[in-house]
């Protein structure tokens, strides 16, 4: 089958562009799938370990890719809410 694929690639060379696009667009989901799995808290692999894992995210830390001029304060319904149930 490698050979077939490179056979192709050779008599073929209008596909070359395509191949290095496609390829380089699955290397860029599989980066970013790992990287979100290993450095995002919304991503939970383990759901066992602790069933509420959104009480342990720092509210200081951006949780997005891309951040501008985000303020985060506390809501207090919430705060008098979360209080109340604990």
């Amino acid at each position: 089958m490698n050979t077939n694929f490179f056979h192709i690639i050779k008599s073929k060379k209008e596909l070359i562009p395509l191949v290095g696009v496609v390829s380089f667009a699955a290397v860029g989901a599989v980066a970013f799938s790992a990287y979100s799995l290993f450095s995002k808290s919304d991503v939970i692999i383990n759901k066992t370990g602790n069933p509420e894992p959104w009480e342990t995210i720092d509210p200081t830390r951006p949780q997005k890719l891309l951040t501008i001029h985000q303020k985060w304060k506390p809501i207090e319904e919430l705060e008098n809410v979360r209080k109340l149930t604990k």
